[in-house]
């Protein structure tokens, strides 16, 4: 009989190409990313259930930085470890670093064009209308209850009277550790 491997490269591939693949295809930015993390974690791979991923993402969202790096360090170390958070995190911020300078790039020479001008009108609303989708998604595991209704509704009123949003979750969750045992 031998000895089991010290490192399952099997995950780690399917970490690779799952992260990598929202890395590449993941376009508008970190919160309309979140789709294509549920869809490769939760539907795809099942590497945790929407309540964990919404966990996950609570998680990621009181820290600083990008959600997309934060939730690779998260579910690459749940799936494999250390060695599975640095995969995960090298193959979602890989395609967009190389990505960034090329666009960057082409963007800085051609940005007086008008056609530049108009995809870029053009995308924002459309990345507005994707983190609208994103929150619908994640509304029926994530708002279950009135209480999280009123949560969230509190949330949005924070935010809307300019609340650091670090500050918003801090006391959110305080409160939650506190009254929501």
């Amino acid at each position: 009989m031998s000895p089991e491997p010290l490192v399952d490269l099997r995950l780690l591939t399917e970490l690779a190409i799952s992260w990598g693949r929202v890395g590449l295809l993941g376009f508008g930015g970190g919160s309309s990313m979140i789709p294509f993390m549920k869809a490769e974690c939760v539907d795809q791979r099942a590497w945790m259930d929407n309540e964990q991923f919404i966990e996950a993402l609570a998680l990621g969202n009181a820290l600083p930085g990008p959600i997309a790096a934060k939730m690779s360090v998260f579910v690459g170390l749940r799936v494999a470890g250390a060695l599975g958070a640095i995969v995960a995190f090298s193959a979602v911020m890989g395609p967009s670093v190389a990505l960034m300078l090329a666009l960057a790039g082409v963007y800085y020479r051609f940005r007086d064009q008008p056609a530049v001008a108009g995809a870029m009108e053009a995308a924002k609303p459309a990345v507005v209308g994707m983190l609208f989708w994103t929150a619908l998604m994640l509304t029926p595991d994530g708002v279950s209850s009135v209480r999280g209704a009123l949560l969230a509704a509190l949330t949005c009123l924070a935010l809307f009277a300019k609340v650091p949003p670090a500050l918003v979750l801090i006391l959110v969750m305080g409160g939650g550790a506190l009254f929501l045992r």
